[in-house]
């Protein structure tokens, strides 16, 4: 069965509201569970909530003792929206933890952290509130538990609060806003911030005892979600066994069986269908909180006959398209996914993954660590062949960055399939048929080069690297980058990222570096990764005798790093199948479509002549 657009389901796509889809207009709800690291239990829980049920957010406690399996859990599960759920005590009895950092005025004789945060009669004296705290001990002790969650689960994208931790004292909810900006994480935990999102929190509607109470109760509040508004509902899962049985403390003896009630009623099949029945749009916090503008087509003067036009060429031409999503002036004025494709899930990038290596490479040169016309020879001196050839010794990143190394790229792309070869060493024994930076040849492994040297020099993977620098800024989480057997990225194809995800990267492209306010990499790399830095021309041959060629290809009109130059003044990344994110500086618009089509210059061809008019 075609996976391309049927004519019943293209109907659809016309029923629009102000040219955005009608699922943007669903009730949105962030569903969260809570304090992940705490117990194995509550760890299997939230993951199994997460992977079969309706979980969208995990957060998870760095100070607690099952944090490690946590972060090998999350690390395993990359589309989890995870935030660091900050933590200053700890109320079990049986069981306690204690601080990252020495904070004496936060702790009990004992060492502990104080089990309540506001006085409790069962509890005299042991609430923070009730002793002499201090605010940088409570700030020292935040930014240990940030990082420690940032080192080693860099996919986290917000900050919470265990049992008020946050919202207790306006002083401490203030440094919090500094560290949230400091660390580009967010977290919606005041009521600012809510009014800022326009989210507001829900409960179960209804008794909530037992798990068929809470299914049920669940059930009925998920009714009364309002269209176009956003919500959030957080609880605790866990699964009833002899690890939480011995958990609780005095007004709160019941947990095992409570929590275990929260994973029935998350991956239950009836609240599953109730959420589709209610048309109810499940998001997670980065998603509500970091998602880019939507405007519609008339605001921002786009044509909507044209995307329409586009649509049904499409349909008409039989082209396989996964999604398509159109900016402009910053703003998303469409978007639609097809088939089973939808907002939430990854797709495969392809060679769009080497425009993300080359912003990698990037943040490397600003920050003093290379230069892109460093000698490659120069990172792996321990895996250079017996003889090292002039060619090999003129090889810089910028030849790898152009396509220029010089190499036959039929026998380079072949390291691929060594699984057990180390691929630097390959690439490097690799012959030479052209001194480097004379011919254009696409060459896949030379990107998996620029992802090694950057690993080389940084210490760490590109995914990790990016996260702090790019990723977590623009709102871009739940990537996979797949790996050579040595660890490193594969830079020149593998990474799997959201649609919006590419729409951010476009428009962060097209802002050259640019991003709400703050230049996080310089513009004039910007101008090296957009324009033609080589020919793109086949071997040999003259501009003047393929002009009429060079007029009707997007092939042909030059390499920068790691992206190609198109027609009508533009430039895009592109991947094999049909990815695309093209940048229009002169429009002020990107256009990202994911697909599984073969013939891509067909699938441009329809961009230029349906949408690039629209564009007024």
């Amino acid at each position: 069965m075609k996976t391309h657009l049927k004519k019943a389901a293209f109907a659809i796509l016309f029923i629009l509201v102000g040219g955005i889809s009608l699922q943007a207009q669903n009730p949105r709800l962030v569903v969260r569970s809570d304090d992940m690291g705490a117990f194995h239990s509550v760890n299997v829980a939230c993951i199994e909530a997460y992977k079969n049920g309706i979980e969208t957010t995990i957060e998870v406690m760095p100070v607690t003792p099952w944090f490690p399996e946590a972060v090998k859990m999350l690390r395993e599960n990359p589309g989890v929206d995870v935030g660091i759920h900050l933590a200053i005590t700890s109320e079990w009895e049986n069981f306690k933890w204690r601080p990252l950092t020495q904070c004496p005025s936060l702790t009990d004789a004992n060492g502990y952290f104080y089990p309540m945060m506001h006085p409790n009669k069962a509890y005299p004296n042991q609430s923070i509130t009730e002793n002499d705290w201090k605010l940088n001990e409570i700030e020292q002790e935040f930014r240990a538990q940030i990082e420690l969650v940032l080192k080693n689960i860099p996919q986290a994208s917000h900050l919470t609060g265990h049992m008020g931790a946050i919202r207790f004292d306006q002083d401490v909810l203030a440094m919090v806003h500094r560290l949230a900006e400091e660390y580009n994480l967010t977290f919606v935990e005041g009521d600012d911030l809510k009014a800022k999102y326009s989210v507001q929190s829900v409960w179960y509607d209804g008794p909530s005892k037992t798990s068929q109470e809470k299914e049920a109760s669940f059930i009925n509040m998920l009714s009364k979600l309002e269209k176009g508004k956003s919500y959030i509902f957080l609880d605790h899962p866990a699964i009833n066994n002899a690890e939480i049985e011995t958990i609780g403390h005095i007004g709160y003896e019941w947990v095992a069986e409570d929590r275990q009630g929260v994973t029935d009623f998350m991956t239950s099949e009836r609240v599953k269908q109730a959420v589709a029945d209610n048309n109810i749009t499940l998001i997670n916090y980065n998603e509500l909180t970091k998602a880019l503008p939507r405007s519609t087509p008339k605001a921002e003067k786009v044509a909507e006959k044209g995307i329409k036009s586009y649509l049904a060429a499409v349909e008409k031409s039989g082209q396989d398209l996964h999604s398509l999503m159109i900016l402009r002036n910053g703003n998303v004025v469409y978007e639609n996914w097809f088939g089973e494709n939808a907002a939430n899930k990854t797709h495969i990038m392809n060679s769009v993954s080497k425009t993300f290596t080359a912003t990698a490479l990037g943040f490397a040169v600003s920050e003093g660590r290379l230069k892109v016309t460093d000698k490659v020879i120069n990172f792996f001196p321990d895996q250079l062949p017996q003889e090292v050839s002039p060619f090999l010794r003129e090889l810089t990143i910028e030849h790898l960055l152009t396509m220029s190394a010089g190499q036959n790229p039929t026998i380079s792309n072949q390291i691929r399939k060594g699984d057990n070869d180390d691929w630097v060493a390959a690439f490097l024994a690799t012959p030479f048929v052209y001194q480097p930076g004379t011919v254009f040849e696409y060459n896949s492994m030379a990107s998996y080069m620029v992802s090694a040297i950057v690993q080389q020099v940084t210490g760490e993977k590109l995914t990790d690297y990016l996260y702090p620098r790019l990723f977590r800024p623009l709102g871009i989480a739940g990537i996979n980058w797949t790996e050579s057997p040595q660890g490193v990225n594969h830079g020149g194809w593998g990474l799997y990222v959201k649609t919006e995800d590419m729409a951010k990267m476009g428009q962060f492209i097209l802002q050259r570096g640019e991003w709400k306010g703050k230049q996080l990499l310089p513009a004039s790399w910007f101008d090296d990764m957009t324009s033609a830095k080589i020919s793109t021309l086949p071997r040999e041959a003259k501009k003047e005798d393929l002009k009429d060629k060079i007029k009707e290809s997007d092939w042909l009109q030059g390499y920068g790093y790691q992206m190609w130059q198109c027609r009508h003044n533009a430039f895009r990344a592109d991947g094999a199948k049909g990815q695309l994110i093209v940048i229009l500086p002169e429009k002020n618009a990107v256009i990202v479509a994911t697909a599984n089509i073969d013939d891509m210059q067909a699938e441009i061809n329809l961009i230029w002549k349906h949408l690039l008019p629209s564009f007024k």
